[in-house]
């Protein structure tokens, strides 16, 4: 029985209250039973406290530790402590429930809504792995498998294939500038695919690397043309266009492969991934898996109606971000207006 790497921050288990039982019988103290077993001296001490009871033998009374008291105990103790922190939080649980069933916010992100708008005192909001935690305990209404960020995400391995021809720039001649992601107005271009016919509408959307500034847009459907027509449009509706879109990085789907066509007109740089290479667009690609909570593969685009694509834009742009410091989109794009002296939209 040798020493243990220590367990700080970890509860007893069963069998290691029988260990204790063991070195406690034969005489090893409270520091000596720690080193072996891995443990502070003082969780031994506690422990020994918890689980010794006074038993008769003959005419005398002694007292005798039994780690199956200590582990009753400790559950009861476990089961007490558990009620009354759940009670403690539970406006906030609530706000997080309805955050999520409703709303289909993470739990990070319904989190640092509530901090940032103070909705609830410090000590009334619990960290995001206790949220994990009362998940797996079944203490709240929602599951795992509700929960967007914690459903396991297949890991495509990335595989070596021939490349195609690229007619327009390619990705490796794009500046570190943006691939760093420390500059402004650099986007990055995709479909959303509804149904597979022919009659159906897509979604165009674009998503700023810097700020995650998401703009979604309805088009007629898998087109160059209609591609082409969104991107004009887009122009002609955004003041400013050139100092907000400075690079445009695509794929090489069939619908994209003549954007290159448009950098003179629009005035903007087209950079193509590599073939089979989804990862080198990770951003957009991740927030096309956020639009895939409102509008499931193989549901019709044109059921949605513009009002409800502007709301599914708006709900990415407002949802705080960790890696934007707790930000939202919008705020980081705003933010990166006013350095531009252009303002507010």
């Amino acid at each position: 029985m040798g020493a243990e790497k220590s367990k700080k921050g970890s509860h007893l288990t069963k069998e290691e209250r029988r260990i204790i039982a063991v070195l406690h019988e034969e005489g090893r103290s409270p520091y000596e039973i720690g080193k072996l077993t891995g443990r502070a001296s003082n969780t031994i001490r506690n422990e020994l406290k918890r689980g010794t009871t006074t038993i008769i033998l003959g005419y005398y009374e002694k007292e005798k530790y039994f780690p199956d008291t200590g582990q009753a105990i400790y559950e009861k103790n476990r089961k007490r402590c558990r009620k009354y922190m759940v009670n403690k939080f539970r406006n906030f649980l609530t706000y997080i429930e309805e955050q999520l069933q409703k709303c289909k916010r993470s739990f990070a992100s319904a989190r640092a809504e509530a901090i940032r708008k103070r909705l609830f005192k410090e000590d009334e909001i619990c960290s995001i792995s206790t949220l994990y935690s009362y998940t797996d305990q079944g203490l709240l209404k929602v599951k795992n498998i509700d929960l967007p960020e914690k459903v396991g995400r297949r890991v495509k391995k990335k595989k070596n294939r021939e490349h195609k021809r690229l007619c327009g720039q390619s990705i490796e001649k794009r500046p570190e500038s943006i691939n760093n992601k420390k500059e402004f107005g650099h986007w990055e271009i995709d479909l959303v695919i509804g149904k597979k016919e022919k009659t159906d509408q897509v979604l165009l959307t674009l998503t700023e690397r810097k700020t995650k500034k998401e703009i979604i847009r309805k088009i007629s459907g898998k087109t160059v043309n209609a591609v082409h027509r969104c991107l004009k449009k887009l122009k002609n509706e955004t003041p400013n266009f050139n100092q907000i879109f400075k690079s445009i990085t695509t794929d090489n789907g069939a619908e994209f492969s003549r954007l290159y066509e448009l950098e003179e007109k629009l005035g903007v740089a087209i950079y193509y991934a590599h073939p089979y290479s989804s990862w080198e667009r990770g951003l957009n690609e991740n927030t096309n898996r956020i639009i895939r909570r409102f509008i499931p593969k193989g549901t019709k685009i044109r059921q949605y109606t513009k009002k409800k694509i502007e709301k599914i834009e708006y709900w990415i742009n407002t949802m705080y971000r960790k890696s934007l410091g707790w930000k939202t989109a919008e705020e980081c794009y705003e933010e990166e207006r006013l350095l531009l002296g252009i303002g507010m939209t």
